[in-house]
């Protein structure tokens, strides 16, 4: 059977996503679109990405990858464990990705792509600037 590839309603990169116990309503964090640093390479010690999507049933096994657009390379990816059952295309479902230690080798354009069954059906666009360091207090007096 040819499942439907789902369509990505919203993808949302955030500080992290609390799930409330009982409803399983999403809280997103600290939503963001850019990421600054001051020396590069840097690390991004903890995000989530945060995907709704609608047009599925079926099992899927769900990939999260983050590429460089300056190289077109993956430089990440993670994987929901288990196959995921969307049991109507009418219905809503939620993915939570939760990210520990992204390296950033230099400043510029990067992108997460969700895949469900190898097959892409999302892309989220971000940046990650060069910052300049503020100088402390004390120098300024």
């Amino acid at each position: 059977m040819i499942l439907p590839v789902p369509k990505a309603n919203a993808m949302l990169i955030c500080d992290y996503v609390i799930t409330e116990r009982g409803t399983n309503k999403k809280s997103l964090i600290g939503i963001f679109e850019n990421i600054g640093a001051v020396v590069f390479p840097c690390t991004h010690f903890a995000m989530s990405v945060y995907i709704k999507l609608t047009d599925a049933q079926g099992g899927y096994h769900f990939r999260l990858e983050l590429v460089d657009l300056q190289t077109d390379t993956t430089i990440g990816k993670s994987e929901m464990p288990e196959e995921v059952q969307v049991p109507s295309p009418l219905l809503a479902h939620e993915l939570v990705f939760n990210l520990r230690g992204v390296r950033f080798m230099h400043a510029g354009e990067y992108e997460f792509r969700i895949f469900s069954n190898d097959k892409i059906f999302g892309q989220k666009k971000f940046v990650v600037e060069q910052m300049t360091q503020n100088p402390s207090a004390d120098e300024n007096v």
